[in-house]
């Protein structure tokens, strides 16, 4: 996941940073650091992914072309 990614997920289910930062049991400063581009431990990526697809979000990269959308079914 990019930090692109991470901003236009957050974007498209309405989550602030804090909230994610809740969601998957890091400092919001790690939240707002990786957006920024800075680099972040592994694990608080995969932390971060996760929480982001609990939430619904699918992240993709296909061909070198990623993004995000909103899982099948969600509600």
């Amino acid at each position: 996941m990019t930090p692109a990614q991470c901003r236009a997920a957050r974007a498209l289910i309405d989550m602030s940073q804090a909230a994610l930062a809740g969601a998957a049991v890091v400092p919001a400063t790690v939240i707002a650091d990786y957006e920024a581009g800075a680099w972040i431990r592994p694990s608080d990526l995969k932390a971060v992914q996760r929480a982001l697809e609990r939430a619904g979000v699918e992240i993709i990269d296909i061909g070198g072309q990623s993004g995000v959308r909103l899982r099948e079914g969600r509600k």
